[in-house]
């Protein structure tokens, strides 16, 4: 059994980074479920659940921007970052002035999105109360409904943060936008779906009083239609190819 959403997000800026672009960063034109279940998980979130995402709707016309940000080149050091916690010395600092770079990206801007989407029960970490639907149902609802979350939602990137997030009881596609309607039966291509990690979620010590995780993952495509600016995430799922 499974329970579904809709919502509809608006942003300012997203950027659905493409994986095949390496140094510059540019964005997909709509966005992956991969980034919209990366975003629901900034709302509410437990290892007994997992979102999916069913069908996308794309109002705002795709729209693209070119910026340039400074990054920096190197990650902090996970291993120095626990040393220093077990007082064993190391710094996990980063020096921004000597490790700076700029990049470009391109991104879209003036974004609204409909997100239909349902969970299901993963039975990882699960106690008794976890395995009642009803309960996260309730939660999820509650969140969206009150515009709570404990870490806010973002467009792929946490530098563009969504700007409205609004549970609906249907979405009003009238809304959407002629120049995204005078596209038709557009295909996508191969576009990222998500990341599948190794571990499936679960510590790979089996211990999660002192867990440790795989960071290992491979890449799931799929190559969706849009089609009067809906995409059928549910439709073209079964075709996911590594």
């Amino acid at each position: 059994m499974s329970r579904g959403f809709k919502i509809v997000a608006e942003g300012d800026y997203a950027l659905f980074t493409r994986p095949e672009m390496k140094l510059e960063r540019v964005s997909y034109d709509v966005p992956p479920p991969g980034a919209l279940e990366g975003m629901l998980k900034s709302v509410y979130w437990k290892p007994a659940i997992k979102y999916v995402i069913d069908r996308i709707i794309v109002f705002h016309p795709i729209e693209f921007v070119n910026i340039r940000r400074n990054e920096v080149k190197e990650k902090v050091s996970y291993q120095a970052v626990k040393s220093q916690m077990n007082h064993k010395g190391g710094d996990p600092s980063i020096i921004t002035s000597e490790d700076r770079t700029q990049r470009a990206a391109m991104l879209l801007r003036n974004v609204k999105y409909g997100i239909e989407f349902h969970f299901e029960l993963t039975g990882i970490r699960s106690e008794k109360d976890d395995e009642n639907e009803k309960k996260h149902y309730n939660i999820i609802k509650r969140r969206l409904e009150k515009g709570q979350y404990f870490r806010t939602p973002c467009f792929g990137c946490a530098e563009f943060p969504v700007r409205r997030l609004t549970l609906v009881e249907d979405f009003d596609l009238s809304e959407i936008d002629d120049a995204i309607l005078a596209m038709g039966d557009c295909d996508l291509g191969f576009m990222s779906y998500r990341m599948a990690f190794e571990d499936n979620g679960q510590p790979i010590n089996g211990d999660w009083e002192h867990p440790e995780f795989s960071d290992r993952a491979t890449t799931e495509y799929y190559r969706p239609h849009m089609i009067g600016g809906v995409i059928d995430v549910a439709k073209y799922r079964e075709g996911l190819k590594c």
